[in-house]
């Protein structure tokens, strides 16, 4: 599933082509993905123009000078194609700008969703209600403060959306690895002087990925095609069975339904 890094990728990606463009052309090419796209979706976008794009967790957003916001998610496979030479079996949505350039959106499993909502009632729509902050928005501080008496696992606790808006599972066992922190640990008892290690490691794998464009794992692309290679700078995630660079060897579990890597050696 596209995490954080591979959406803000690719909301920079449309920004290229979309911001400030008007949309002369919408094409809804089936009637649903996981739920029904809105009745009146082209009405409201043909003719709009484009006046910025940006994220939410892992939701990429586009706003019109109709007071209305595109919200779409990728769900497992879903990923936008620019200006492709001829129009697949899965790409669900089609969108054209005043510049001649074209955007479909590809989704092969339809997992992904498509919503159209008025911009001054983002904050409730009901995927954003209850969110924890923007990783990027995070203080170690705050995260305890949202940790305190917790006693799940704190890989768990992090991948919970309402404390944490955006973290996947990728990129929290990488930030645990950096941190130092078995990933087995209670969240309300991760101190303080951890937290203060963790925060900056998520920052650091977040940054680092979106700079490299992406993990692309299975079906994920960037709007252009390219592929990410931050999955070439994986520490542990996907290396079961291969040398820690603390000379310990990483290992996989269950955890959650999920599985999570980590090296019992050097995360305590």
């Amino acid at each position: 599933m596209p995490e954080l890094p591979e959406v803000e990728t690719t909301v920079r990606g449309l920004a290229r082509v979309l911001d400030g463009r008007r949309l002369t052309r919408v094409e809804v090419r089936r009637p649903d993905l996981r739920r029904a796209f809105p009745e009146d979706l082209g009405q409201r976008l043909t003719g709009a123009r484009v006046t910025g794009l940006s994220r939410r967790a892992k939701y990429g957003l586009i706003a019109t000078d109709r007071g209305d916001t595109l919200i779409f998610h990728l769900g497992m496979s879903g990923r936008w194609r620019i200006d492709p030479s001829e129009l697949l079996a899965h790409d669900h949505l089609l969108l054209e700008t005043d510049e001649g350039r074209r955007l479909a959106l590809n989704d092969p499993r339809r997992f992904g969703s498509v919503d159209l909502v008025p911009s001054d009632r983002l904050a409730s729509f009901a995927g954003f209600e209850d969110m924890g902050p923007e990783p990027f928005d995070l203080t170690p501080e705050a995260l305890k403060t949202r940790l305190a008496g917790r006693s799940a696992a704190i890989k768990l606790l992090l991948l919970d959306q309402r404390i944490v808006a955006g973290l996947g599972n990728i990129y929290v066992c990488e930030a645990l690895y950096r941190a130092g922190i078995n990933p087995r640990r209670a969240g309300g008892k991760v101190s303080l002087e951890r937290l203060r290690r963790l925060v900056p490691a998520i920052h650091a794998v977040l940054e680092e990925a979106i700079a490299a464009g992406g993990s692309s794992l299975r079906d994920y692309a960037a709007p252009d095609g390219e592929l990410g290679y931050f999955s070439k700078s994986f520490a542990v995630y996907g290396r079961e069975g291969e040398p820690c660079g603390c000379g310990g060897t990483v290992r996989r579990f269950v955890q959650g339904g999920r599985s999570t890597w980590y090296c019992p050696t050097c995360q305590r």
